[in-house]
Order: structure tokens, then C-alpha cells, then sequence
């Protein structure tokens, strides 16, 4: 459970949702190329969004590739994406609100060591 929760995070999420967006054709190899993340975690990013109803998988109609699929997003894929952005903005704001707190603290260190 926890393993699937990491590979589900919003920011994989996010990532493969707009990449489905830019290219509803893109293949998961292809996918997981651009994503620089491993075929097997693209697969099942790809099926849990299926089945969370956030996307859909056409088969190509006149695809010499059987295996062909076109992504499409559905309402409720509209929606978690909105909800997964919120997410992600929140989440970098503390990264960044914690970095920012390190950054002065070292800076700080640094001038007391510089006077030494």
C-alpha cells in the first residue's frame, strides 16, 4: 500500500497527466522516456488513472498497432487535476518555505564561522 501511494503521488500524477494532454497518442515507453521514470511504474500510473476514472484508453480505430491507445481525459480527470496542481503548489510552497529557512540559517552560520 505505501509503495503504491508513492508511485501515486500528485506530482507523478500531474506529470503523466500532462504529458497525456500534449500527446493523447504518446506510447507508455515513450512516456516513460520523457518522464525518465521506469516502464513497469508508467503502466501502473497509467492503469490506476484508468481506474480512478481520470483518464480513458481508446484503442486506435485504423491503428496498424494493435497495441495502439489514445488517452483522453474525462470530467473527473479535469477535476483531480485540479485538485493535484493545489496539491503540488502546496507542497513546493513548503519546499520552498523550508529552504529558505536552511538557506538563512547557513548564511547566518557562515558569518559567525567567518569571524572566527
Amino acid at each position: 500500500m505505501e509503495r503504491e501511494k508513492t508511485l501515486l503521488n500528485p506530482e507523478n500524477s500531474l506529470q503523466v497527466i500532462k504529458e497525456i494532454e500534449l500527446n493523447p497518442q504518446i506510447t507508455q515507453r515513450d512516456l516513460a522516456k520523457r518522464l525518465n521514470i521506469s516502464l513497469g511504474k508508467i503502466n501502473f500510473l497509467i492503469n490506476a488513472l484508468v481506474d480512478k476514472g481520470i483518464i480513458e484508453a481508446k484503442n486506435f480505430k485504423n491503428s496498424k498497432n494493435k497495441m495502439g491507445y489514445r488517452y483522453i481525459m474525462t470530467a473527473e480527470g479535469i477535476k483531480a487535476k485540479v485538485r493535484l496542481i493545489q496539491e503540488f503548489f502546496a507542497w513546493k510552497l513548503q519546499e520552498y518555505e523550508k529552504l529558505k529557512e536552511e538557506i538563512e540559517f547557513y548564511s547566518e552560520e557562515a558569518k559567525k564561522l567567518q569571524a572566527f
